[in-house]
């Protein structure tokens, strides 16, 4: 398997090369140059296997011989070691027509574990194997942050930056990032929103140069090893309903503010998933659902909300998509996104809304109903959604018609955003390592909001 970039100026790289490079460097993202199928026989043979065993057999289909097998399979028997489930992403009943794939028993409580617990073994994997330097950047907007920031504190060849928007990110998010004291680990706590941080990192993985001269690697779901890691899921999900014969008419609903979380769905259905439909879930910064209704990509107002880690306005693997859609026309998508930088607004014609639309429905979640979702689901059925899995759950009760079984993305434990619970009156316990952060001292640096701003701290850091 060869990787290309959706600007098409990127000569076919291999899977390490191409998780080396992130960002690809004519500014678009990697994408595999072409999409295993996976006949039905094929499908039906994993149905029974373990998460590792499943999530083998699908890196194997995109690393090729780039990682020995062996190797391979101790990267992720390694990254899942570390869950607190034996299923790693169990899948929990709710009620007749819903099921909750719960993504949240990592070692930071977030669904992001399960991509990065991976890429911080390879990362390491790489930087042994080929004597590299690895320095990680990488932006957040609560739970990638954390996560990195477990992957790879403490190991050696690789440091780490990560900026978050300053005061705009969950208590237990911040000091999950900021309590850590590792001496390869910067914190960033930037003057901005999330797609300042995030604009501000795909300008300096675009300074070619920069990029190069400090060995930047990219830990965001701009690397494509995050989205391929988060395929697997969809797999199992869907396979723990085939077992207890439930997989007719299985939906996904993903709450997703980057795009990434959902693309990997996207992904898992051209694979050949059969996935009857993507829903996908935002909150009242609603860009993504705007488009999926009416073809229009174009940020509004930003606003806070009970879900901060949707709080975005650009998602930064919408360009993966729009490759698909526009039928892998590099030139159609180099020139999208420069419209999109000069005028800010993307409009796509009746045909191309058309196969958006037979891709996914959407739906934005406001506030209340977030709240609302979360107290209802409580009372009705003793189970406690954090608010972003309660933007999942609410637009299944929207979008889902009779007779058909949704299996909602739960991202984060509870706990991780109790603030939010608590405005309904729901009381809940701190799992003791979240508990224990209380307790510690935080270490993080203010910083502006521009490009020199953040420069200047990696140029001391690195």
């Amino acid at each position: 398997m060869e990787y290309i970039s959706t600007r098409g100026q990127v000569a076919p790289i291999g899977f390490i090369d191409a998780i080396l490079m992130g960002l690809a460097d004519d500014g678009g993202l990697l994408v595999p140059q072409h999409i295993p199928q996976l006949s039905a026989d094929m499908l039906k043979s994993w149905q029974r296997l373990s998460y590792q065993e499943l999530a083998l057999e699908i890196f194997t289909l995109f690393v090729n011989d780039e990682i020995p097998c062996a190797d391979l399979k101790r990267l992720v028997d390694d990254s899942y070691a570390t869950f607190r489930d034996e299923d790693v992403t169990p899948v929990r009943r709710i009620n007749n027509g819903l099921h909750v794939l719960e993504l949240f028993h990592g070692p930071t409580f977030a669904f992001k574990d399960v991509a990065l617990q991976f890429l911080g073994n390879l990362y390491q994997y790489v930087s042994g194997k080929t004597n590299s330097i690895i320095h990680i950047l990488g932006a957040t907007s609560g739970d990638t942050g954390a996560s990195a920031i477990e992957g790879v504190r403490g190991k050696a060849g690789i440091r780490i930056c990560i900026l978050h928007p300053h005061g705009k990110v969950s208590k237990v998010q911040e000091l999950q990032m900021t309590t850590v004291d590792d001496a390869n680990v910067l914190n960033l706590a930037v003057d901005g929103t999330f797609d300042d941080c995030q604009r501000i990192i795909k300008e300096l993985f675009a300074d070619v140069d920069f990029k190069h001269r400090y060995h930047l690697r990219a830990i965001n779901s701009i690397n494509i090893a995050r989205i391929l890691a988060q395929t697997v899921y969809y797999f199992y999900a869907y396979f723990q309903l085939a077992n207890k014969g439930q997989a007719d008419k299985v939906n996904f609903s993903v709450p997703t503010g980057n795009f990434g979380d959902i693309f990997a769905g996207y992904l898992a259905l051209k694979m050949g998933l059969p996935i009857n439909k993507l829903i996908l879930a935002t909150n009242e910064n609603n860009i993504l659902e705007r488009f999926v209704r009416e073809g229009v990509y174009e940020p509004g107002e930003f606003r806070g909300t009970y879900s901060p880690s949707m709080d975005i306005q650009v998602a930064s693997n919408f360009e993966r998509y729009l490759y698909y859609l526009y039928g892998e026309d590099s030139a159609a998508v180099t020139r999208l996104m420069g419209q999109f930088k000069a005028d800010g607004r993307i409009a796509i014609p009746a045909d191309k809304l058309a196969a958006v639309q037979a891709d996914f429905a959407a739906y934005g979640v406001q506030n209340e109903e977030c709240l609302d979702a979360i107290s209802d689901y409580h009372a009705k059925y003793d189970y406690l959604l954090d608010p972003h899995t309660a933007c999942g759950v609410a637009a299944t009760d929207k979008l889902a018609d009779d007779g058909e079984v949704t299996i909602a993305l739960s991202t984060a434990h509870p706990a991780k955003f109790d603030e939010a619970i608590r405005l309904r009156g729901i009381a809940q316990t701190y799992p003791p390592q979240i508990e224990a952060l209380f307790d510690k001292p935080q270490h993080q640096t203010v910083v502006g909001g521009t490009n020199d701003d953040i420069k200047d701290q990696l140029v001391k850091f690195f």
